[in-house]
This record gives C-alpha cells, sequence and structure tokens, in this order.
C-alpha cells in the first residue's frame, strides 16, 4: 500500500542532539580546567557517571524511564508541567544538577560545592545555545511537505521538547502533528503513543512509516504498533535483536524507500 503519512522522532533524528549535549559541556567543564586546570574531558566523564547515579537513585525514575527522559536533560530542564510526577521532578532537579556537578569535581579532588553549583547553572545556558540540526534535515522535509502527512513523535517533557523546538524554530512548520510522551502519558516504545499518533494522521498504519535513530523506542515500538519502520544508523551500530523493516545511514536515502 502506497506511504501516505511519515512519523519521525526528534532527538538524533532531524535534531543533533548529541552533539548539542557534548558542546554543553565542553563549554561548561572548560570553566572547571581554567580555574583548577583539571581535564575538561575527565570532568565530564565524571559528571555524566555521577548524574546517571543520582538520577537512576530517584523516586521519580520509573516515571521518566516511562516518559523517555534521560539523565542529561535532567541538567537543563525545568519540568514545569503540573501532571503526573513532572512536579516532583521540578523540586528535585536543584539539588540534582548541583550534586551531579560538586560530586563530579570531587572525583578530580576538587571540593567546592559553590562553584559546583555555577557549573550546575552554566550548563542549561550553554545547552540553549547549542542548537545543532543535521544538516540534511531541511533539505529532507522540504521535499516530503505537501507531499506526506507529517507528525513528529519525541520522548520527553513537553516544556523541554518545546524548548528545543523553539530554539530551532525552523522545524515545527513542517508537521501536521507534534506528539510528545509527556503529554501523552507513555513514551516509545509503549504502541498505545503509536497508535495514538495514527489515529491523529487519520491514516491506516500500513499507509505510515516511522522513522528514527533508537531500536529499543522508536523501531521497537513501531513494531510492536504494527507500522513499517526505518532506522537511520548514522553511526553505524551493531543490530541488536530488534529489526527495523528498513535501514539507512542518511536521511536522504529515506525517498529511494518512499519511491
Amino acid at each position: 500500500m502506497t506511504i501516505k503519512a511519515i512519523i519521525f522522532d526528534l532527538d538524533d533524528t532531524l535534531l543533533w542532539d548529541k552533539k548539542s549535549v557534548q558542546e554543553a559541556f565542553f563549554k561548561t567543564c572548560k570553566l572547571a580546567e581554567e580555574k583548577y586546570t583539571i581535564s575538561a574531558v575527565r570532568l565530564e566523564e565524571a559528571v555524566r557517571k555521577e548524574a546517571r547515579a543520582l538520577y537512576e537513585g530517584y523516586d521519580t525514575y520509573e516515571f521518566t524511564k516511562m516518559i523517555g527522559i534521560n539523565p542529561f536533560e535532567g541538567l537543563w530542564g525545568e519540568f514545569l508541567e503540573e501532571h503526573a510526577s513532572f512536579p516532583k521532578m521540578r523540586e528535585l532537579i536543584r539539588f540534582y544538577r548541583k550534586d551531579a556537578w560538586t560530586k563530579g569535581l570531587l572525583a578530580l579532588g576538587i571540593d567546592d560545592p559553590e562553584f559546583g553549583e555555577e557549573l550546575a547553572e552554566a550548563f542549561p545556558e550553554n545547552r540553549k545555545k547549542s542548537p545543532f540540526v543535521y544538516e540534511e534535515t531541511f533539505s529532507v522535509l522540504n521535499q516530503l511537505k505537501g507531499k506526506y502527512s507529517l507528525l513528529l513523535l519525541t520522548n520527553g517533557s513537553p516544556h523541554l521538547q518545546n524548548t528545543k523546538l523553539s530554539i530551532t524554530p525552523e522545524i515545527s512548520p513542517y508537521f501536521d502533528h507534534i506528539v510528545i510522551s509527556g503529554d501523552f502519558g507513555r513514551g516509545k516504545p509503549d504502541p498505545s503513543i503509536f497508535e495514538h499518533a495514527v489515529s491523529l494522521i487519520g491514516v491506516d498504519k500500513s499507509e505510515c512509516i516511522m522513522v528514527g535513530d533508537n531500536l529499543m523506542t522508536d523501531i521497537l515500538g513501531a513494531n510492536r504498533a504494527g507500522i513499517k519502520s526505518v532506522w537511520i544508523n548514522r553511526e553505524k551500530a551493531e543490530k541488536q535483536d530488534v529489526l527495523p523493516t528498513y535501514e539507512i545511514h542518511q536521511l536522504e536515502e529515506l525517498f529511494a524507500i518512499l519511491d
């Protein structure tokens, strides 16, 4: 059956989120390198490790897993939503940020909680100033707009995902619908969010295709919902137990599948 609708993931499919996070860490850790002559690279490794450990220890962790909010989004998200576990996350987050950076410094022998708090405040600003979009994103969306129904399906906090879209304002107008897991109540790979997306577009599942970079969320969820999937594997990672319908390495390769 002819494809009439394309569902796109956002982070690391259209937006180059990994690079944005990397750049924010680089700029923030450089402040510590300049002040204490420590390795910015080693500090980043330490902060990432401490952030993961702290994040997984909170009683909001199961909720964040279900919605799809990772520890590094916790380092800059505000979680202003008033439903579900977001208010609790908002309470925790300022302590989480300070503790992650302070413990990261401590792992490198620097005991300076005040500076840890300074770095915790610098990271969100550096992340907001570091929006990266893949070079091919807009050329591909330009060619698809008007020919297919386009829906953006992204995991995360609505405020945070909308912040990403607000600092890259060219993306949103391409889409007929934007679905964020924190609004819906469950995240990818839960099939219900895919079924909801298809219902908004108003086509049959067989007329949809899902494009995403993450096997365990985008592709697994599409498979569970009975939707054809395209795994964009830019890093040429090994396949796991989850098998996409198609695999591409650049977004422009999508046209050959659609044709």
